[in-house]
């Protein structure tokens, strides 16, 4: 069995749609999903399935938030190979100086392609830096996230894909998650 990780995408924000890990481990079980463990309060989901169509359990899994808690949620998957090569691919690890509390991996649900990669990097960003690999864009916040120059909603449109960010501690946990179910 494969190890999976999914990210819901703006649950729990807010006092908006709301959503108990609990009952979102149950609904992940009841669809053939086994080992299901949550991270935290924002819809992280690690858990090991046979599927190979990782299209098709992504719509399986959005399918079964509406039914089960009325909204729709956009969900991101990662295979736990797909999530370690995100932690080997950031720009940010050899740099002297990068609080990791700082640093923002948001988890495109498509690739973009290479113009709007290309339009996303033109965007004014400083303070903040803003780099783009595949699925993945990386922002550090060097005054941290609370107060960003950078317009997120100008980075979406731009990219023309739906995202869900988690800071760099939540993607290591989920990673040591990950690892744990492996191993």
């Amino acid at each position: 069995m494969g190890v999976v990780i999914s990210m819901l995408r703006g649950v729990n924000v807010g006092g908006k749609r709301k959503i108990k890990m609990e009952a979102l481990r149950a609904l992940y079980e009841s669809i053939g999903l086994r080992d299901a463990q949550t991270l935290l309060q924002s819809g992280n989901v690690v858990f090991r399935t046979t599927r190979k169509d990782l299209v098709g359990l992504t719509k399986d899994i959005e399918s079964g938030i509406e039914r089960k808690f009325g909204f729709h949620s956009d969900v991101v998957v990662r295979t736990s190979a797909e999530l370690r090569d995100v932690i080997a691919r950031n720009p940010f690890a050899k740099r002297a100086g990068v609080d990791a509390s700082k640093l923002l991996v948001s988890f495109l649900v498509s690739d973009p392609g290479a113009e709007a990669r290309g339009n996303v990097l033109r965007i004014a960003a400083e303070p903040e830096e803003l780099r783009i690999d595949g699925r993945e864009v990386y922002i550090y916040f060097p005054n941290g996230m609370a107060r960003p120059k950078l317009s997120m909603a100008v980075v979406e449109r731009t990219l023309k894909t739906s995202w869900t960010g988690r800071n760099w501690n939540t993607v290591r946990k989920l990673m040591e998650m990950a690892e744990g179910m492996e191993g």
